[in-house]
């Protein structure tokens, strides 16, 4: 009877516990190699907002192509058809265009309608956010207006994991058109430094799980103290399991 009862003893005691590994980001990284990351073509789509500032030489010229805009929050809403309208040039079809193809584009128009002999176009997203939710130190949807940022920059914003974060298996939610694709990744490891997932695409919806002990701390183990508690009850009762079985 008492191997039963030890055995129950090691469950308790055991289920308390945590590996490192199950902490430690990127157990298998190797610092004296290399892995090569798949760089993302960020293109615009349908309700982004995009700062087009265009400059030249002639200064005075160029300040018609450049008055204040309405459509959006100080730049320019991509409509759902993926159209842009801009002073003097009128609708431009941005859709699925990356910023520097976008810049090509207007440059090439301005200088064939004979509106400018030397344009200089920047086009930005301004609007990219990713979403995060779960166990991190500060859910919520985050803007940037870096052409590429990571997973890790992410969770960076974010605040890191708790360290209640299931750190080996973090949801990220992607919607490609119109289709929503599913990934799982795993921290612990640095497989997934060369998958299409190391860079973000705007809009991605990262969901890091509870661990056990935080799923069991909505219950009735609300805490250290309480699963302290538990177990020594638990020892308690097998021991005078054990005395009444002499």
């Amino acid at each position: 009877m008492k191997k039963p009862i030890f055995f129950l003893l090691f469950l308790i005691i055991a289920s308390a516990c945590t590996s490192k590994k199950d902490i430690i980001y990127f157990n298998n990284l190797n610092t004296e190699t290399t892995d090569k990351t798949q760089l993302i073509k960020s293109t615009i789509t349908k309700n982004d907002i995009l700062s087009i500032v265009i400059t030249s030489s002639s200064a005075e010229i160029v300040k018609a192509y450049n008055v204040e805009v309405t459509q959006g929050p100080n730049g320019y809403l991509v409509s759902s058809e993926g159209f842009i309208t801009l002073p003097v040039l009128g609708k431009i079809n941005a859709n699925g265009l990356s910023c520097m193809e976008l810049e090509q584009i207007i440059s090439n128009l301005l200088i064939s309608g004979g509106h400018l002999s030397n344009p200089v176009v920047n086009v930005r997203v301004i609007n990219s956010k990713f979403t995060v939710l779960g166990e991190v130190n500060k859910p919520g949807t985050y803007n940037y207006q870096e052409e590429n940022i990571s997973l890790l920059q992410a969770l960076g914003y974010a605040g890191d994991l708790t360290i209640n974060g299931v750190r080996n298996n973090i949801y990220l939610i992607r919607e490609e058109g119109n289709v929503l694709n599913y990934t799982k990744i795993d921290l612990t490891s640095k497989d997934w430094f060369s998958s299409p997932y190391y860079y973000l695409k705007p809009n991605d919806v990262i969901y890091v799980l509870p661990n056990d002990a935080k799923v069991k701390s909505g219950g009735y183990v609300k805490s250290l103290g309480n699963l302290l508690t538990i177990t020594s009850v638990s020892i308690s009762t097998i021991l005078a399991i054990i005395l009444l079985s002499k």
